[in-house]
């Protein structure tokens, strides 16, 4: 079973995704899964507050099908280590343990720092420059009621040096990365002046990708994660 708090001591409550309902006209089965995977993918599933337990029939009530189908995606999520379906009890989305976050950051820092070697000779000066855009009209000293809004651009960057990467593999490889990747950068970005530090190392590494300095923008970007990975071995202690 995996490391997160057992049934018993989560919420009874059950995540309600914002899912939507499905058109028939396409894959179902595709379509419910991808459904079902993107909204996970959005809650921070690392919150104090977070809804790890999810209602079966109120997904295919929200999806407008039959709870069959609902399954057998959850029983993918399943095999990909997104939920996990405990008999008799239900489905929880999934915590890591720290020593798993930990290990995650580590492999994260590798892909998102190939993917900035690659950027910088693949890349268009159009696409570099919109990692900039990003940060337009963002202080350089976000104070806390800024911290939600600064969060969503400090996920969307790290998104976005994958994309413009133009690897697929590195994308698919962190694509279940993801979910743990966001939701930790989230509930971490604002701790121990973190975001101020976050937002000087982009403009580091933006700069890096202008000048099209491949060693540098790689090594800016995997200490940049690994910095993340520091924070979380001396600060976080939530998630054993």
């Amino acid at each position: 079973m995996n490391s997160a708090a057992t049934p018993s001591k989560r919420r009874i409550a059950a995540a309600d995704l914002p899912v939507e309902p499905i058109e028939t006209n396409f894959s179902l089965k595709d379509r419910i899964y991808a459904s079902l995977k993107q909204a996970i993918t959005r809650i921070n599933i690392y919150a104090d507050d977070a809804e790890l337990r999810l209602d079966e029939r109120r997904l295919s009530e929200q999806l407008n099908i039959s709870r069959t189908p609902v399954r057998e995606a959850l029983a993918r999520l399943e095999q990909e280590g997104l939920v996990e379906i405990v008999p008799r009890r239900g489905v929880y989305i999934v915590r890591k343990t720290k020593a798993q976050i930990l290990e995650m950051i580590t492999v994260w820092a590798a892909l998102e720092s190939m993917a900035a070697r690659l950027i910088t000779e693949n890349a268009s000066d159009e696409e570099i420059a919109s990692l900039r855009d990003i940060f337009t009209n963002v202080d350089e000293a976000p104070n806390r009621a800024d911290i939600d809004e600064y969060s969503d651009k400090n996920i969307q960057f790290h998104q976005k040096i994958l994309e413009i990467s133009h690897c697929e593999l590195i994308k698919d490889l962190a694509e279940n990365l993801f979910i743990h990747m966001r939701s930790i950068r989230a509930r971490t970005i604002g701790e121990e002046d973190r975001a101020n530090r976050s937002i000087i190392g982009h403009m580091h590494i933006i700069e890096a990708l202008e000048a099209r300095d491949t060693d540098l923008a790689e090594r800016l970007v995997r200490e940049h994660t690994m910095n993340l990975g520091a924070h979380v071995e001396r600060h976080v202690d939530y998630l054993d």
